[in-house]
């Protein structure tokens, strides 16, 4: 942090605590063009869990939930049955896609992304001139892209099994499409991350760490300033780590954010339809749900199942990655 008073702070807003968003960059739309002829020779639903949907209570009304997010209002909602993925695309298989596509990611294109300072490096810092201005803790680093998650000199040959990260919504479709998926609507991540349960807090129940277990990788200690790693990780955990929920989903809570198929609203739980919702029409910021490595809850109690954030589509940060879905 000695090098913050240096630092110009990035003018636009951050979505929430422990995501950043890019600035509009009218200039780079329409540079991701990615060859849907491309395509994996893989089964589709190859490792994926069927679902067979039905209606569940979605939403909160918990006062631990944040009004302007739009957790609420509790209702029963329908989905129809479908596939997904037990964890997060891991950095193994989104090589594998590269390697197959040649796709570069909006990171690459913009040529920076946004990564937690606690993780730069102090050569990195020396380069380092802009932080987002309501949330300090968020550089734009030069050189930072799925593949060098820190920055220059940065790598992931000991992070294969890790959830890619740096990872645009525009990203992430562009994955779902060459594997055949696609991703979660935010009513189909929330029925899978609660295994089953009816209105708990948790995957697992409404205690956080029951019986002194972690259950999920989110920050120990005192946000932002000192992470006691105790539930064995500062930055993200492989992901298939954690007991999984009853559905045999890992890791919905915690570890990384992931991106959903929905625009994001604070207003749709009470104007949407409850059948198979899929959102809004339109919108300026997509849905992402479950927290990430550095939720805490003295400041983003977001890694609760009914918790809900967002973050532009062109946006890319250290702690952002996403799940498949597939058509039963």
């Amino acid at each position: 942090m000695e090098f913050e008073n240096s630092r110009e702070s990035m003018s636009h807003e951050n979505k929430t605590c422990c995501c950043a968003s890019r600035p509009n960059s009218p200039e780079h739309e329409g540079k991701q063009i990615y060859n849907a002829k491309i395509k994996s020779d893989k089964p589709v639903t190859n490792g994926m869990i069927y679902l067979s949907g039905g209606e569940f209570l979605m939403g909160t009304d918990s006062n631990e939930g944040f009004p302007k997010d739009g957790e609420g209002p509790v209702r029963n909602v329908k989905v129809n049955p479908f596939y997904i993925d037990p964890c997060t695309v891991s950095n193994s298989e989104f090589m594998e896609f590269v390697s197959h596509t040649g796709y570069k990611t909006e990171a690459e294109l913009f040529g920076w992304s946004f990564v937690f300072n606690g993780f730069v490096s102090e050569e990195v810092a020396k380069m380092v001139t802009e932080v987002v201005q309501n949330a300090p803790w968020w550089w734009a680093v030069n050189g930072a892209y799925w593949k060098k998650p820190e920055g220059p000199y940065s790598e992931i040959k000991d992070r294969m099994d890790h959830p890619v990260v740096h990872v645009s919504w525009n990203d992430a479709l562009a994955y779902c499409i060459w594997s055949g998926k696609r991703l979660l609507t935010e009513a189909e991540w929330e029925y899978a991350a609660l295994g089953g349960l009816v209105q708990k807090r948790y995957p697992w129940g409404d205690r956080l760490t029951p019986g002194g277990e972690h259950m999920c990788n989110i920050w120990q200690g005192t946000f932002s300033t000192k992470n006691t790693g105790k539930d064995g990780y500062l930055g993200t955990a492989p992901a298939k780590s954690f007991p999984a929920n009853d559905y045999g989903l890992y890791n919905v809570s915690g570890n990384v954010w992931e991106w959903c198929s929905d625009w994001f609203s604070p207003t749709y739980y009470k104007e949407g339809t409850s059948d198979n919702p899929k959102g809004p029409a339109n919108g300026k910021a997509r849905v992402t749900r479950g927290g990430s490595y550095l939720c805490h809850k003295s400041y983003c109690n977001r890694y609760r199942v009914a918790a809900r954030s967002s973050n532009t589509p062109d946006s890319s940060t250290g702690n952002i990655g996403f799940r498949c879905a597939a058509d039963a």
